[in-house]
């Protein structure tokens, strides 16, 4: 299975260094640095951890099993990486490298012990497809080390990550972070499933049986990691976009029922030139819709706003979508008495439900009331008929 998913792997983080070292042509930050080096790290593990480079490497350096020792080795300081840029995003640069130091001693130790032990093994000949199982049955000391290592960095990432997720100033960093923090429970799974290799070796088992969940829990818990850890640079460029077609659509939805409005009360249109950006067009369409919406209350009249209240209330409303609905109403009651030439009222009926607090509330609240404006099954409208039958 790792002909197959080792080298998905190592695609996956080759194209997040290459994303990184542009990154870092403008920020040099402890952070990338770190990042760029963990990928680079993870490239190289499931580069040589595919069965036919893994050979290729142990007979290029003349050690059996080299490539054993190399691929582990790389997940540590990998690992490593990872620790300090979580360290860095959480605290100031000086208390972050004193936070990081001990835990950089610490897997300096076990590398030099992974390498000790490694070279008191005895070869039993290259072993691409199960190197782990093998120095488990035969070398638990060894793969003990690792493991131990590997999980405790691993729960440590997750922890740190989860952590600051909760605090971090922007959303595709908390989103990320949330990612990283997603991946640890696999991670530790495949600790397990190497664990459980160890006990079973002493048993003179072979752990082939849960080897695909090992491979696969490896794998869930690295591709999910590498995209979480690029997703605040890529993340924007995904909002921006986002936002530029929700844009259009709402000037879509909008410009209809501003066409509505501003056929009965043409004034308050305001003629833009032709290369007018879309940001303020639609800009431009919340005004006008407000402004014949205020030109259009000489014409409301609170029986119809009490009515629609009432239909709207019955039909579960509530909230926004009731003030949109009530307004709606307004709206084209107002634009019946107007066409069928009814005089303006002297004493007004107030023609907005709902007082939204900034831009993008306001935005949000047209949408909804161009769509009960259109709506027949949302908000069944008032009639004349239905104003005589029921008054307020």
């Amino acid at each position: 299975m790792n002909d197959f998913l080792y080298p998905i792997c190592a695609a996956v983080s080759l194209l997040a260094l290459a994303f990184k070292i542009r990154t870092l042509r403008t920020d040099r930050s402890p952070t990338q640095f770190g990042l760029a080096g963990s990928f680079l790290a993870l490239s190289m593990t499931f580069t040589v951890s595919t069965p036919t480079v893994w050979v290729a490497l142990s007979e290029a350096v003349g050690i059996t099993n080299f490539s054993g020792l190399f691929t582990q080795s790389c997940v540590i300081l990998s690992a490593a990486s990872q620790q300090v840029v979580l360290l860095h995003l959480s605290y100031e640069r000086c208390v972050a490298w004193r936070k990081a130091i001990p835990r950089l001693t610490a897997l300096a130790i076990v590398l030099a012990l992974m390498l000790f032990l490694f070279s008191q093994a005895t070869s039993l000949g290259e072993r691409p497809d199960d190197f782990a199982l093998t120095k488990a049955q035969y070398y638990p000391a060894y793969l003990s080390v690792y493991l131990i290592a590997h999980a405790c960095n691993q729960a440590d990432i997750g922890i740190l990550g989860l952590r600051y997720s909760k605090v971090a100033p922007t959303p595709w960093l908390r989103r990320g972070l949330r990612l990283v923090a997603f991946s640890t429970p696999f991670a530790l799974t495949y600790s397990g499933c190497r664990a459980a290799d160890i006990i079973a070796g002493q048993f003179g088992v072979s752990g082939h049986a849960w080897e695909p969940l090992a491979q696969i829990c490896v794998t869930i818990s690295t591709i999910p990691k590498t995209i979480g850890w690029t997703m605040p640079e890529w993340g924007r460029h995904v909002t921006t976009a986002w936002e530029t077609i929700d844009r259009r659509v709402a000037y879509h939805s909008l410009a209809r029922l501003h066409r509505c409005l501003t056929a009965q009360v043409p004034d308050p249109v305001l003629e833009l030139d032709p290369g007018t950006d879309l940001r303020t067009r639609l800009y431009r369409i919340m005004v006008e819709v407000r402004d014949a919406q205020w030109a259009l209350r000489l014409w409301m009249v609170p029986e119809a706003a009490a009515e629609a209240r009432r239909r709207a209330e019955a039909a579960g409303l509530a909230g926004d979508s009731l003030a949109a609905s009530i307004e709606a109403a307004q709206l084209h009651a107002a634009m019946e008495a107007k066409k069928d030439g009814v005089a303006p009222t002297d004493h007004p009926c107030p023609p907005r439900a709902a007082e939204p607090q900034d831009i993008a509330a306001e935005l949000r609240f047209q949408r909804q009331l161009a769509k009960a404006f259109f709506s027949e099954k949302q908000f069944p409208r008032a009639t004349p008929t239905d104003l005589q039958e029921n008054p307020a």
